[in-house]
């Protein structure tokens, strides 16, 4: 059973354009992202997903320089775009990756594939019910249930955000969530604002130099010692998906 990560990444945002690219300690934030995926011990292959805009130049780039699996395909149908590029690497089981996650820890997308293969489930994520801290988003599922949601998912919602089909249909669908021992879903550590690149910037720049393979436990212990820090982007309301 091949399992590979696909992560969506464009240098589109509405609300902070090129953000993938932004630099902490003169690395981009997806470069980080791809550097703690790779510390998985369950993904086989890793696949940037992006659109064919001449404007992913910087992202095509970045994947020749890491030697990294890149797919190119609609920027609007995302689910088409991963339909595509599943089936393009073979993949049997697919982990579903943003690239606004760029301090993803590999041990709970690690946790989160194993439970989806010990117990033979379509989908298995973080997101439905929330307790990790939003950044650390991971949905596991089948290349039989994309496929699923791909012929059979026809609006727009459906098609721009991948997985909708899936949980939004959960008599079809053999569907569990992995729940963390405690609720740190209060937390906001992914990347659509300035002031979620400032809080990154802070957190990274205050861990990786001490240690490049630090866990959520060590986020949410450098948090609780700067309770400040978490106002920095608490007024920011997550866009709809």
């Amino acid at each position: 059973m091949k399992v590979v990560a696909i992560i969506q990444a464009r240098m589109g945002s509405s609300r902070l354009p090129a953000k993938v690219m932004k630099r902490v300690l003169d690395k981009s934030l997806l470069e980080y992202q791809l550097e703690r995926v790779k510390r998985t011990m369950l993904i086989d292959e890793i696949v940037i997903a992006t659109t064919t805009r001449d404007s992913e130049q910087p992202i095509v780039d970045l994947c020749e320089k890491l030697s990294i699996a890149l797919y190119r395909g609609s920027e609007d149908d995302v689910l088409s775009r991963y339909y595509e590029a599943a089936r393009e690497f073979k993949a049997d089981i697919v982990v579903r990756l943003t690239s606004d996650c760029p301090i993803i820890d590999p041990n709970i997308i690690d946790n989160i594939i194993e439970q989806f293969i010990n117990n033979k489930c379509d989908y298995v994520s973080n997101t439905l019910k929330r307790t990790y801290p939003r950044g650390y988003d991971t949905e596991v599922f089948s290349f039989e249930t994309l496929e699923s949601a791909y012929l059979n998912g026809k609006s727009n919602f459906e098609r721009e955000h991948v997985t909708p089909y899936i949980y939004q249909n959960q008599s079809s669908f053999n569907i569990e969530q992995m729940l963390g021992e405690t609720d740190n879903s209060h937390y906001r550590l992914t990347v659509d604002t300035i002031e979620d690149f400032i809080l990154i910037e802070k957190i990274i720049s205050t861990l990786y130099v001490k240690n490049n393979n630090f866990t959520n436990g060590d986020v949410m212990e450098l948090l609780k010692r700067n309770k400040d820090w978490k106002q920095i982007n608490s007024d920011i309301n997550q866009k709809k998906n």
